[in-house]
């Protein structure tokens, strides 16, 4: 069954890659969302399997942790997996300290440690 994976806050070029990368590697359908209200708003229509949020996210520059802080902090959405989106470790380390997920950077897409990172959530590409 292909899982579904919602994309937040990143622009054409970048969610381009990220599909690209996921959808090379897994069995899955990337959704795209823009902020707050909408991610909020797909979460509650639809079944995800995994959301990935832009550190900084592209239409207002707002932080992304806040949606995870969001999420977390909702009963519906607590256990929807979630990862940052960011190549610096301390905005890794706040997002799991908020409850998210270890993610990976716009940089890291070609390393094997990212794919596994992902593998948990969505299924592989011919399984």
């Amino acid at each position: 069954m292909t899982k579904q994976v919602l994309d937040v806050g990143n622009c054409g070029p970048d969610f381009s890659s990220i599909h690209g990368f996921l959808t090379s590697r897994f069995e899955c359908k990337v959704v795209q969302c823009h902020g707050l209200d909408d991610t909020l708003d797909a979460l509650r229509k639809g079944e995800y399997a995994l959301v990935l949020i832009n550190r900084k996210l592209d239409r207002d520059y707002t932080d992304g942790i806040e949606i995870v802080k969001q999420m977390k902090s909702d009963p519906e959405l607590k256990d929807v997996p979630v990862m940052l989106i960011t190549n610096f470790t301390e905005h890794q380390d706040t997002a799991v300290e908020a409850g998210a997920e270890r993610g990976f950077g716009k940089l890291d897409f070609d390393k094997p440690e990212t794919v596994e990172r992902v593998r948990p959530f969505l299924e592989p590409v011919g399984a």
